[in-house]
């Protein structure tokens, strides 16, 4: 009978992941269904812009109320994105999730039967709250769950983002021929309600508490009882090491007054790294792609049908890139694919600036493509990976929290700026505007040179720095003298 692996802390835990290579059954549907918490979160946002026109209608909205409304979650995310990071270092990964799912169910239902501004508003008030705390958390969860050697797979989410986007605007479509009048807005938006409710059954009979912030807790026996529900891994928890020394003690906990950990030592270049690409990419994003209804009205025709569908098309490329970022990420590297995608954002933008209203139809058509596919086979989805990817697990849910509040602030200013510039100088200057967005993230990849699917040794097993409170970014073994299978598997991810 094969000698069970003994589990006496987090590094131990990392390398039993690792070792797999790739995820089957079990393991792959849990996968999965952490992703399910990111497709709601696109799903609810998308709900809203598809609807938005015949709510402000019904309703009879003013521009600052729809401002509001259009603002509302992500600025909530802002303040729930640390806040989903803190709870997940605190009482586990899986709490917080099904929390994020009852409040996006609450929120759904009160927006989709809301007789009037403030109903809805309180409703997206908790869609931002649960959009906030499911992304930071499921991010990290997700990192924790996936071996070295697949984690490019991280980067799906963009992919996941544009299908449940355009699953929005063809239900939209759908409803709109059932002939269901201004009230339109209100399927598309309840439609998330069950949606939510769907992925909190899911989750709650089947997901399982990582087996990484286990063991940062001292849970060496939890730990391993995670390990084999999830992956099938048999080990034994808290055999004293070789030397005589005790199974690891818990990590001390990390909380929000620990924020500063990320601003030193050698968390520095990755926490600034990862916010700024996530701060631009939302930015161009959100200032952009929250807006292709309306480039699509200006492009095909003043037409609820050809704007909606122009819109799924776009979308559509969004999936094929966003599946393509997996490929990316794995060849080039989270950095480098990064820098590549603010290039060709940054020239897409800058095309659209100098020839809209004044092309044919067919090139006009073009540009927008060419910017959905670079942003999301680069810095779309690599924001969010980058900071899942770059910290010791007791860090990580603070990194990933910080990063998507940054990100979420990104795209208020981008759903804020965009129609007051556009209102001030026209939609093709805007672009050449928005441009600069691009451009700094380009930047920052070319200098900062931090890149976790490039390291030689994974973020748990890197050595103690006072500095950043958890390592000093050489690139050396942990004091066992063992690198995890993330070395490994550098040469290939």
């Amino acid at each position: 009978m094969a000698q069970r692996q003994s589990v006496n802390g987090v590094a131990d835990v990392v390398a039993l992941i690792d070792g797999l290579g790739k995820l089957t059954g079990r393991a792959q549907f849990i996968w999965f269904l952490v992703f399910g918490g990111l497709f709601l979160d696109a799903y609810s946002n998308a709900a809203l812009s598809a609807g938005l026109a015949p709510m402000t209608e019904q309703m009879s909205l003013s521009s600052t109320q729809v401002s509001v409304l259009t603002a509302t979650a992500p600025a909530l995310a802002i303040i729930f994105n640390p806040v989903g990071g803190w709870l997940a270092t605190r009482i586990g990964r899986v709490p917080p999730l099904l929390m994020a799912k009852v409040f996006a169910l609450l929120g759904a239902l009160l927006a989709g039967f809301a007789g009037d501004f403030t109903m809805v508003w309180i409703g997206r008030v908790l869609v931002g709250v649960a959009y906030g705390i499911d992304f930071a958390v499921a991010m990290a969860l997700l990192a924790e769950y996936t071996p070295a050697k697949i984690r490019g797979r991280l980067n799906l989410w963009q992919a996941v983002w544009y299908i449940a986007t355009t699953s929005n605007l063809a239900l939209a479509l759908v409803f709109y021929n059932f002939d269901v009048g201004a009230d339109i807005w209100r399927w598309s938006v309840g439609s998330a309600g069950v949606v939510a409710a769907l992925l909190l059954l899911l989750q709650f009979l089947f997901l399982s508490e990582s087996p990484s912030w286990l063991a940062t807790k001292g849970r060496l026996e939890d730990a391993v009882r995670s390990l084999h529900k999830i992956f099938g891994i048999d080990a034994v928890a808290g055999t004293p090491a070789a030397d005589g020394g005790e199974a690891a003690p818990a990590a001390p906990a990390i909380g929000m007054r620990q924020i500063g950990i990320l601003f030193r030592g050698r968390y520095l270049g990755r926490t600034v790294l990862s916010s700024v690409i996530s701060l631009a990419q939302a930015m161009q994003y959100f200032a952009v792609g929250w807006y292709l209804p309306l480039i699509s009205l200006t492009i095909f025709g003043e037409s609820f049908e050809k704007a909606t569908v122009g819109s799924m098309v776009f979308n559509a490329f969004g999936i094929v890139a966003g599946i393509a970022s997996a490929f990316f990420a794995r060849r080039l590297g989270l950095r480098v694919s990064s820098a590549a995608g603010f290039a060709g954002v940054l020239v897409a933008l800058v095309a659209m600036g100098l020839t809209f209203g004044k092309v044919p139809t067919a090139v006009a058509f073009i540009l927008p493509v060419l910017f959905i596919l670079c942003h999301a086979a680069g810095p779309g989805a690599n924001g969010k990976s980058i900071a899942a990817l770059s910290y010791r697990s007791e860090v990580r849910t603070l990194g990933t929290g910080v990063t998507g509040m940054v990100g979420s602030f990104g795209s208020v200013v981008g759903l804020y700026l965009f129609p007051q510039i556009k209102d001030a100088l026209g939609l093709a200057d805007t672009f050449l505007v928005i441009a600069v967005v691009p451009l700094a993230g380009l930047i920052t990849c070319l200098v900062i040179k931090w890149d976790p699917t490039r390291a030689t040794v994974s973020p748990d097993d890197e050595e103690e720095d006072e500095g950043a409170g958890t390592g000093t970014g050489t690139g050396t073994p942990n004091g066992s003298g063992r690198t995890t299978a993330a070395a490994a598997a550098a040469g290939t991810n």
